[in-house]
């Protein structure tokens, strides 16, 4: 009877050991990029460009990029235990800066503006605002406006990472970023991403940084994040009690076995001697 069922109740045993929660981990690239350029009219973005801006230039007008990820592939309920964004800086005329990221409080677009640039240079005076186009005046041109110029974010910054005027990737983490990452876990619909905000009080600041669309995919904003899946349901009384039913009916299976056996094994030896 239990010669060949010991299989599925071996499969069965190593269902329950896996019900148990486990570290995981995704890299994910940006779904939404885009660049708030420093206009009264918002008529200047750069939606489908190949890059996007922040900081100050040379005539002291602000850039601030937008950048956003989809967390839909995390499984609802998980912890999040580690978060980091990783940005590719193309271009810059400026020195070392420290650029800051920020979470945004209101939903935003991108549209068809491209703003041209090429991999050595360019990019950063913007393009003709097009249909749900972010600006610095709109989210989504040209109807829907910020409730201020600049874009609508948390003032303090959820990380922040000094940017050398080297063509390299950049990383972005910290406990606030993690946090970011886990309310929109929670809560799907506050997620409008990060602002990355570089110094805006004095002149040529602004550093360039590759979006989605750039031609190189290696270097396409990403956001890595490691994570504990939420712990499995616990398992349903009525397969509990068939469990240790199962058990225990091979308990009593083993015992007449070996009885069996050793019955047996005293049999021959008595033949033998007879």
């Amino acid at each position: 009877m239990f010669g060949r069922s010991w299989i599925p109740l071996a499969s069965f045993v190593a269902f329950l050991l896996a019900r148990t929660a486990s570290a995981d981990s995704l890299v994910l690239t940006a779904d939404r990029d885009n660049t708030l350029f420093e206009s009264p009219t918002g008529s200047l973005s750069n939606g489908a460009g190949a890059y996007l801006f922040a900081g100050s230039t040379s005539r002291g007008l602000r850039r601030r990029g937008l950048v956003h990820f989809d967390l839909t592939a995390v499984p609802p309920g998980s912890t999040v235990t580690h978060a980091t964004l990783q940005l590719f800086m193309s271009f810059t005329i400026a020195a070392s800066e420290e650029m800051t990221v920020h979470r945004v409080l209101a939903d935003w677009g991108e549209g068809t503006s491209d703003s041209g640039g090429t991999p050595a240079s360019g990019g950063g005076t913007g393009a003709t605002s097009t249909t749900n186009d972010a600006t610095w005046i709109h989210r989504f041109f040209p109807s829907t406006t910020w409730s201020a110029a600049g874009g609508d974010f948390v003032i303090a910054p959820s990380a922040s990472q000094v940017v050398a005027p080297i063509a390299s990737s950049y990383a972005w983490n910290g406990p606030q970023l993690i946090a970011d990452v886990q309310n929109w876990l929670r809560d799907p619909t506050t997620n409008y991403g990060w602002a990355l905000i570089g110094p805006e009080s004095s002149t040529e600041t602004a550093q360039r940084f590759n979006t989605r669309e750039n031609p190189d995919a290696t270097t396409r904003p990403q956001l890595l994040i490691e994570y504990t899946p939420a712990a499995p349901a616990p398992f349903p009384r009525w397969a509990s009690a068939i469990f240790g039913a199962l058990l225990a009916l091979a308990g009593g299976h083993l015992a007449r076995r070996s009885a069996a056996r050793r019955t047996a094994t005293t049999l021959r030896n008595s033949a033998v001697r007879f």
